[in-house]
């Protein structure tokens, strides 16, 4: 299993969802406080939006990426990389993007941040860690859209 993974920054998010609900005719996989994805079928996809993360000038596009189906998939990945020549940076059993994950990242030669990454656990049921997997702190707000417990001014991200 290979799916192509585009990891956008947004300004809105729950209007970028409903506009993405609406442009891939299907809700969301998973949202959660400034995040959402969409684990599409047809194409492979998944798409995820980060709200939030924009700099001035940086334009929307996060990073870049493809799930693959095991973690062997992603060594094999990152010995053809390294082989190339490239550099590879390894992240395993992380918690990025509410789930957990192994992966490696590596930049294309204009800065573009690449990731091949096989989810461990999609963690749909966690309400109780942050975006990176981090457990929610004293002085927590509820959140009614996303029926999860988030830190207030909470806006950290795993995701480059």
């Amino acid at each position: 299993m290979i799916k192509m993974h585009l990891s956008l920054n947004v300004t809105n998010l729950q209007r970028s969802v409903t506009f993405y609900e609406a442009f891939f005719g299907t809700a969301s996989h998973k949202m959660r406080p400034s995040y959402a994805n969409f684990d599409l079928t047809e194409p492979p996809l998944k798409f995820a939006l980060n709200e939030g993360l924009s700099q001035p000038g940086t334009g929307p596009l996060n990073h870049l990426g493809f799930q693959v189906g095991s973690a062997a998939e992603v060594d094999q990945a990152k010995q053809r990389l390294q082989q190339a020549g490239l550099a590879t940076f390894d992240e395993t059993d992380t918690t990025c993007c509410y789930a957990r994950q192994d992966k490696i990242w590596v930049h294309d030669p204009d800065g573009n941040e690449w990731e091949v990454y096989v989810l461990t656990d999609d963690l749909l049921d966690d309400h109780a860690h942050d975006h990176a997997g981090n457990p929610l702190a004293v002085g927590i707000a509820l959140s009614e859209r996303f029926h999860a417990v988030v830190p207030a001014n909470q806006s950290e991200q795993c995701c480059p």
